[in-house]
């Protein structure tokens, strides 16, 4: 049997250990981010757990995404993956060491970038974690697909401890998204801007793809309010039953009719010069082909090609977007012809039966 004084220290001992963890759990700065001390705080991630540096002053991406994701937060990496791809971000890459391409970033050149943080994508990372690791702290990102870069951004504002200046740059996209329909609607006189399709064309060195909804350029028409042609207007969950794929799916030239809208958007991104170079040469075959010109939208010289930022996946290449929305949508003409334009479509398809 306890005596009375060895009961009382081992009430007063569990009573502190309660107060303590409610401590602990109170003083936690957000949901998934814990002060381990003044140099560093824990960050729950794809692949486990990490400390990172309060200060990250020399912060190495594995992909462009991660990249594109620390300059709309504010940080300039000092190394990166598939820079050939940041065409867009050219003023950004001055002094930014070239770690070769995301599926296979060279170790050597990231251990001699000497990085206090290393930042990724699970599913991009070709590197087995445990040895990025040793190099530098490193946090991976679970990303499905490019559709979900609003998340991702959100994720790496917190890894990188600048949530603010994340929901800023959000706010920033927002309220250019609401200029943009409401200039579309001050112009429009016949056309709802949920009545206007918008068409998006990828073109492979061996294939022709169309972007689903889901798909990053496919959310930022969809925030704008803009309809899509049929064929593309299903959700990831839909499109990967269907295609294997959750944000695009080859077309055949003989479906090229399937790409007629008001306005339709081609481009093309790869990362290496062969690659490159055949799919230029793919997009200039498409244009000679017969069902290809026969298209309202190309007709009409609604059809434009734009770089590649449109399969982007961060707040900067929606922005650049939104540009290109800007440039070749708010206009009278091409507002309020898209009514004419869609009639005279609808009363083919009625005579074709």
């Amino acid at each position: 049997m306890l005596s009375g004084s060895k009961t009382v220290r081992i009430v007063l001992c569990f009573c502190l250990g309660i107060l303590l963890s409610g401590l602990l759990f109170a003083c936690q700065p957000s949901e998934n981010q814990v002060s381990v001390d003044d140099d560093c705080y824990l960050i729950e991630h794809a692949a486990g757990t990490t400390c990172v540096p309060n200060t990250v002053e020399r912060l190495v991406t594995l992909d462009v995404v991660t990249f594109e994701s620390a300059i709309a937060l504010g940080i300039k990496p000092v190394g990166t993956t598939g820079l050939e791809r940041l065409s867009s971000l050219s003023e950004d890459l001055e002094n930014v060491a070239d770690i070769g391409q995301s599926d296979k970033p060279n170790l050597e050149s990231i251990l001699s970038l000497n990085p206090d943080l290393i930042l990724g994508i699970e599913d991009f990372a070709s590197v087995p974690y445990d040895q990025v690791s040793q190099i530098a702290p490193t946090v991976l990102f679970k990303f499905e697909h490019s559709g979900l870069w609003k998340e991702l951004f959100r994720d790496c504002s917190r890894a990188l401890n600048r949530e603010g200046i994340g929901q800023q740059a959000m706010e920033g996209y927002r309220q250019r998204i609401q200029d943009f329909r409401q200039r579309f609607e001050a112009q429009a006189e016949q056309t709802d801007i949920s009545d206007f399709q918008v068409s998006v064309l990828r073109v492979y060195p061996d294939a022709v793809n169309f972007y689903f909804r889901d798909s990053f350029p496919g959310v930022v028409l969809n925030d704008a309010g803009f309809a899509r042609p049929a064929f593309q207007d299903i959700d990831a969950a839909e499109a990967k039953s269907r295609y294997q794929n959750p944000i695009q799916a080859s077309i055949s030239m003989e479906r090229l009719d399937q790409a007629d809208a008001d306005v339709l958007f081609v481009w093309t991104a790869e990362d290496e010069e062969k690659a490159i170079e055949a799919a230029q040469k793919r997009w200039e075959t498409l244009q000679q082909n017969a069902i290809w010109q026969t298209l309202e939208v190309v007709q009409q010289e609604k059809a434009y090609f734009v770089p590649s930022y449109w399969i982007g996946a961060g707040p900067l290449a929606a922005d650049a977007m939104i540009d290109d929305l800007f440039k070749y949508i708010v206009d009278d003409e091409q507002i309020n012809d898209a009514s004419s334009r869609r009639n005279m479509r609808q009363t083919s398809k009625l005579y074709d039966g």
